[in-house]
Formats: C-alpha cells, structure tokens, sequence
C-alpha cells in the first residue's frame, strides 16, 4: 500500500486502506491532548481517492481541483535524511527517547501532566506509564521511545490506516495521519522512509513538505467550521 504525492497536486492513495476523521480529545485546561475519538468512517479507499494537499478544497478531505486554481507550489523540501540521522538521543531513567522536533505537528500528548520532557528523567513507575504513552501516540513520530537495555526503539503495533485529524481543543483541521507504516512517494519518485507513524501537511504551507511542521494552526482555511 502506498501514497503517491502529485506534483503541485493531491496526494494519490492506494485502495483498500481505512479512512477515518478522528477528534483529538482535550485532557486538561491548557490543551494536553489524551486520545483520538472517531468521528467519521470513511471506509476503504478506492483507486478515485485523492486527498487534498493544498488546504483550499471545497470537499475536504478529499481534492476538487482548488489547487490549480491557487496555482499551488508543493515542492517538497524535506530534506529526506532518515529519522535515526537527524533524531536526538535523549537520556531517561527508564527509557531513551528519540526526538526529531521538526516533525512536531503540535499534538500536545506530550503537554500533559509535567510534560514528556521532564516526565522521562523521573523513576517513578506511574510516570513511565505516561511516557509509554507519549512516546507511543505521538502522532508524527516525532518522539519514539528506546529500550535502555537493547537499544530496540519502542513501537506499537498499529494496522494500517490513515486518520484525517480534527484539532479540535485549538479548532483547526490538522494533519494526515499515516498509521502502520505506509509507503510515501515522493513526486519524483522517491520513496520516503516507512514509518510507523507520519503525519503529511494538507494545509498547503509547511516548510518540511510534504510532511506536517503544524503551520495548520495559523491557515484560516483551516479552521474547523
């Protein structure tokens, strides 16, 4: 299963993979995000599904041509190193963690309690619960947990999926979410690193294209309705 990125257009999606809009759910007053709850169920996609990338669609999630209208630039600037390249190796007590920031999409699971950051310093075993997770629903990938004994990176076991995420504590539509590790080409052709967890812009104007950098949340066309 696959994602083609088109270029200067929508992303082309493989039949057969679920798509759902899930809602983030809010866990305290400052924004912390717990989970995602299902709001709508596509069903499988078919060999018609395009998914808009520019942000300025009519009919999202999915493409109506807006993006020739826009005269839309998709030009891909991530810099297609693998995440173990560029991550950093933070030291826990119970777990190391991998954190590659210009993935964060904003998620905010790791806003909760005392935050992520602080949480993996501590020895307490309620809080390696919470770090658990973090590190395993941050939806970019961005934060990736490791065993300190093996070195093995932390990973859930996720079907393949892809979630169109509604922000709703900040009100805006977020990213893409590709789940079970799904192959991404690039419009050149390049194959993107498999990932357990992806998050692709659909507002138009990230600077890691064709990956989320949360720019979603300043686009008023992204705004939930």
């Amino acid at each position: 299963m696959k994602i083609t990125i088109t270029k200067n257009g929508p992303y082309a999606v493989d039949s057969g993979i679920p798509l759902k809009e899930v809602d983030s759910i809010a866990a305290n007053r400052e924004g912390g995000v717990s989970a995602y709850k299902e709001r709508k169920d596509h069903g499988k996609t078919n060999a018609n599904t395009y998914l808009c990338r520019c942000g300025h669609s009519a009919n999202k999630p999915f493409c109506d041509g807006h993006h020739s209208k826009i005269n839309f630039d998709g030009t891909e600037t991530n810099d297609r190193k693998s995440y173990e390249e560029t991550a950093r190796l933070l030291q826990g007590e119970i777990y190391d963690a991998l954190d590659k920031e210009e993935l964060c999409v904003s998620g905010r699971f790791c806003d909760l309690g005392a935050g992520f950051w602080n949480t993996l310093e501590s020895y307490d075993m309620a809080d390696k619960k919470y770090v658990e997770h973090v590190g395993c629903n941050c939806p970019s990938g961005r934060l990736t947990l490791v065993d300190k004994n093996t070195g093995q990176k932390m990973e859930p076991k996720i079907e393949k999926e892809i979630n169109l995420i509604r922000d709703v504590p900040a009100g805006y539509l977020g990213p893409i979410y590709i789940k079970g590790g799904i192959q991404v080409i690039g419009s050149d052709g390049f194959q993107y690193e498999v990932r357990n967890r992806v998050t692709l812009c659909r507002c138009g104007e990230s600077e890691n294209l064709p990956f989320c950098d949360a720019s979603h949340l300043n686009c008023k066309h992204m705004e939930i309705e």
